[in-house]
């Protein structure tokens, strides 16, 4: 599926109905180059799933892992840009973190750990500063609930 997502008021309300499909053991795999908006829509879609839009959500480019306690469960956003491939995930937890819901940045890292039923987001700069183009596959039962 393609969307094209025309501003942030558009991309905020994919994040919201994504946020409103979480549940524990899903894995959500953002892809796209740098300044693609993959930490934005991260954020907004923890806000969306705490239900808080003013929820402090720091970018884990420096920590890895930002975890969340969330009404669907833990989550934990993961940004593994600064890692050459899966040997440091065990340090971080991953194995844990699949338990509850996870939000990866540069999920090529993650190599054959990465999870089959995951939902795959690769977000693209679109034509105007905010605008977005989002290529969704995975989650084949719940991939149509994402479309506006």
């Amino acid at each position: 599926m393609t969307l094209d997502l025309k501003d942030l008021t558009a991309t905020q309300a994919l994040a919201a109905r994504l946020a409103g499909l979480l549940r524990a053991g899903d894995a959500v795999l953002l892809e796209g180059p740098l300044g693609a908006g993959k930490s934005e829509f991260a954020r907004a879609v923890l806000r969306a799933a705490a239900g808080d839009p003013a929820l402090e959500v720091p970018s884990p480019t420096f920590t890895l892992v930002q975890s969340y306690d969330l009404p669907a469960g833990a989550a934990h956003h993961f940004d593994l840009y600064r890692l050459d491939g899966p040997a440091g995930l065990d340090e971080l937890g991953w194995d844990e973190a699949l338990e509850g819901i996870v939000l990866v940045e540069w999920p090529d890292r993650l190599g054959a750990l990465a999870p089959a039923d995951a939902l795959r987001i690769a977000l693209q700069p679109g034509d105007d500063e905010d605008a977005r183009v989002a290529h969704l596959s995975g989650w084949d039962e719940r991939l149509g609930a994402l479309a506006p």
